[in-house]
């Protein structure tokens, strides 16, 4: 069951990202209306729910990827979302028990769910900051109390970066991000693209995006291709199997299905390593 009361402060008469988004999730932090725009989204865009759910096993496979086999202990999630299936903590200390996460959004609604959900969670802290102002976030002292940025840091920004319209700003950011942490640390990124021209689900992509504004939700949902997108890794080492489609990256049937089972191609994402230079 979704939520039925409004906390002070939420305003529910408005979608908000976060809530559809675990809504596509089949989670339970979210609102009638939140659920009508998810299903107007879904109408347009049949895949979503299925391609939410494809990114949320990218999470998976990507956080346990960097502890077990790059030797990551700690991790920075920009733009988290609601808590839901498959956090990064949880997918982190079942691999290691004492990695360490800090969550970073920009959303009252996150920041308060999140709170009450990890108030008691051992080797987290949820921030307040906004991936267009890296700064911030990195001299938060509630992060540094959890993260040592002397050491690798597996930086992720999943669903993030293409609600920032603005290119110039958002490259500079996540360069000043890959330049703040230390050799060794790993940089994830998921981000929508426009599927090819010959795709029949092409304008039903574009329908779903423009549907997100007409429904005043708090976001912006801007395509990328594959250049701007690998753009964001600079010069890092960009790890097999490269920049791919949400199934494709390292799949394992543990944490979710091995194929894409039709999935259109509306995602690119890849993980890339910094290297001491």
């Amino acid at each position: 069951m979704a939520l039925e009361t409004v906390p002070a402060g939420v305003d529910a008469t408005t979608p908000n990202v976060a809530r559809i988004y675990d809504y596509f999730l089949d989670g339970k932090d979210n609102y009638e209306v939140d659920r009508e725009a998810a299903e107007q989204i879904m109408r347009k865009a049949p895949a979503t729910r299925a391609t939410a759910q494809a990114g949320r096993h990218f999470l998976a496979r990507v956080v346990r990827f960097l502890v077990v086999e790059a030797g990551i202990d700690q991790f920075l999630d920009i733009g988290c979302g609601l808590p839901t299936q498959q956090n990064v903590h949880e997918v982190a200390q079942a691999a290691r028990s004492d990695a360490s996460v800090a969550y970073v959004d920009n959303d009252p609604v996150v920041l308060a769910h999140a709170r009450a959900l990890l108030a008691k969670q051992p080797r987290t802290t949820v921030i307040e900051g906004d991936v267009r102002d890296p700064e911030s976030i990195l001299r938060n002292p509630d992060l540094t109390d959890v993260l040592d940025l002397e050491r690798p840091v597996g930086v992720l920004m999943f669903s993030v970066l293409h609600c920032v319209a603005d290119e110039e700003l958002v490259q500079d950011a996540v360069r000043r991000l890959r330049g703040a942490v230390a050799p060794g640390s790993h940089l994830a990124i998921s981000h929508i693209t426009r599927p090819p021209a010959a795709s029949t689900y092409r304008d039903a992509a574009e329908e779903a995006a423009r549907t997100y504004r007409d429904r005043g939700v708090n976001t912006t949902m801007t395509f990328r291709d594959r250049e701007q997108i690998a753009g964001f890794f600079g010069g890092m080492e960009v790890l097999a199997p490269g920049l791919v489609q949400l199934p494709d990256w390292r799949p394992d049937p543990e944490l979710g299905p091995v194929s894409g089972h039709g999935l259109p191609a509306t995602y690119l994402c890849g993980v890339a390593r910094k290297d001491a230079r």
